[in-house]
């Protein structure tokens, strides 16, 4: 009695190209590789926090994986890219059920207190907003090229809300570690660009 020969596995090198295609496209100045990086070597020092780790890892490649300034569902539009492409590079339906929700909490980054893999994510996510003032500077200029289209005046709304929205929540981070060491700094650097914004 022959055994049927076992399916192959998909290969994922397509997909990886595909997705490093997406993060070098030419409209994003802050959403890059290098924010992409970021994420995942914040990702690397609060993995402890997560139940499943390289599944947030998975999140944080497709979370902006779709990125164009001027539309307002690129999280979604992420979502549905990792719902097609996960299942097609052999990942199982509950694993891409999860990368997928991830990847929309990233539009709210608002994690229910139980949901330790969405926490780290928003939590490497937000990280930048607590960079020393030089590097803090250099993602906000980028932000502003992103939406190069937009006059001043309606920027300068738009981003103030944005802020006061942040500075609003009881915390920006959830994980142990990032309300410890990024709280703080990320709440002064919010203040002092609304600040410069309102002046």
């Amino acid at each position: 009695m022959s055994h049927p020969a076992p399916a192959p596995h998909p290969d994922p090198l397509p997909y990886a190209d595909n997705l490093l295609a997406r993060w070098q496209e030419p409209q994003r100045h802050y959403h890059t590789l290098t924010h992409l990086t970021a994420v995942l070597d914040h990702i690397d020092t609060l993995e402890a926090y997560a139940a499943e780790p390289d599944l947030v890892r998975l999140a944080a490649w497709f979370h902006d994986a779709v990125y164009l300034p001027d539309r307002s569902e690129n999280e979604e539009r992420s979502a549905h890219l990792a719902e097609r492409a996960l299942p097609e590079a052999g990942v199982p339906a509950s694993a891409t059920a999860e990368v997928a929700r991830l990847v929309r909490l990233t539009v709210t980054h608002d994690p229910a207190v139980s949901d330790t893999n969405g926490q780290v994510l928003c939590d490497a996510d937000l990280a930048v907003l607590a960079a020393p003032p030089s590097a803090y500077a250099a993602y906000t200029a980028e932000v502003r090229e992103e939406y190069h289209f937009v006059p001043p005046d309606a920027f300068r709304e738009g981003r103030s809300a944005i802020l006061r929205h942040l500075l609003s929540l009881p915390a920006l981070f959830r994980t142990p570690y990032g309300q410890e060491h990024w709280e703080a700094t990320a709440r002064y650097n919010l203040t002092a660009e609304l600040d410069l914004l309102s002046s």
